[in-house]
Formats: C-alpha cells, sequence, structure tokens
C-alpha cells in the first residue's frame, strides 16, 4: 500500500505542525518527516509526502523509509499525489491519502484511493506504540471489571505489625572475622 501525504494541508491545518510553522517552516517540515518516520518505521507500506517545490525540475529525497518529494515550479504538490495515486492503482496497489483539501481528496477517489483527514494522521503520530496502548487498555478494562480504584494508592492500609508472642531482637551477623 502507498501513503500519500499532503505535506503542507497537513503542517497548516494541525497546531502543533502549524505553531512550528510561524516560527520556521523547515522545521514544521523536519517534525513531520521525524514523526512519520517514527510511526512507520516497521511497515512494510510506502510512506511518500508530498510538498510544494519551486525547482526547475521535480526533487525527490529518501529519509530512511520515507519519500519526500518538492514539486517543480508550475506543479503543485496536489498534482504530484494525482499522479503518484494513479501510478500506484495502475502497479495494483492499494493507496491511502492523508489531505483537508476537498478537490484532491475527490481526485483521489476517482483513482480507487482512500483518503483520510489530516486530524487522522496527526492523531495516530501522536499516540504510543500499539503494544503499549493495547496494555493500558486491558489493565483499565480490568479495573473497572474488578472495581479497581485506580486513585487508591495503599498508603490508607494500617500498617502490618510483627505478631505479639514473637520476639523481636537483634539479628547476628554472619560475617567471619
Amino acid at each position: 500500500m502507498d501513503i500519500l501525504v499532503d505535506g503542507y494541508n497537513v503542517i497548516k491545518n494541525n497546531m502543533m505542525f502549524h505553531a512550528l510553522e510561524i516560527k520556521n517552516l523547515a522545521n514544521a517540515r523536519d517534525l513531520l518527516i521525524r514523526q512519520l518516520k517514527n510511526r512507520y518505521r516497521h511497515s512494510e507500506h510506502r510512506i511518500i509526502v508530498v510538498f510544494d517545490g519551486d525547482g526547475k525540475r521535480e526533487q525527490v529525497y529518501h529519509e530512511d523509509h520515507i519519500r519526500i518529494i518538492f514539486s517543480q515550479h508550475g506543479e503543485t504538490a496536489d498534482a504530484v499525489i494525482v499522479r503518484l495515486a494513479t501510478q500506484a492503482r495502475q502497479a495494483g496497489r492499494r493507496v491511502e491519502m492523508y489531505s483537508d483539501d476537498a478537490e484532491i481528496c475527490e481526485n483521489v477517489q476517482q483513482q480507487g484511493g482512500s483518503t483520510r483527514t489530516t486530524g487522522l494522521l496527526t492523531q495516530q503520530l501522536t499516540r504510543g506504540p500499539h503494544d503499549m496502548v493495547t496494555r493500558v487498555m486491558h489493565r483499565q478494562a480490568m479495573r473497572k471489571m474488578y472495581g479497581i480504584d485506580p486513585m487508591y494508592k495503599g498508603d490508607d492500609e494500617e500498617e502490618i505489625t510483627p505478631h505479639p508472642g514473637k520476639k523481636q531482637g537483634k539479628k547476628k551477623s554472619r560475617r567471619r572475622r
């Protein structure tokens, strides 16, 4: 499956990236790419992030397993994404695209791809690893099932005192001198 990301659309529509974009757009791009690398590092999917560029030719970079494309001058990132979706579908691969732009979503759906919102992508990027989320959910279900109060700290218990009939004396050291 090919996962296509409309890079600047994600950055502009989500507060986490947008706050960084105001200071420095390159840092916002780097953060998005870093988070995509972390989220999909063990995935067999092809991850492609497309940004609007202004070079004479389309520029393609690879960072680990993330393909980063800057469109050429006069071509929008949206057009590149539609082209990539068409190529992937012709090659028999499924396409999943993340953008809030209605026009590009419609074009990708016409090519047979599925579309998701940038909010969903951001939610996926910021959640914990799957195994940790599964453990937390299980623990919460068990607490609910058995009526365990998660706020209970155990400090309210009385201290366990030794049995009154037993002698409490000093223990001798077994160390030889």
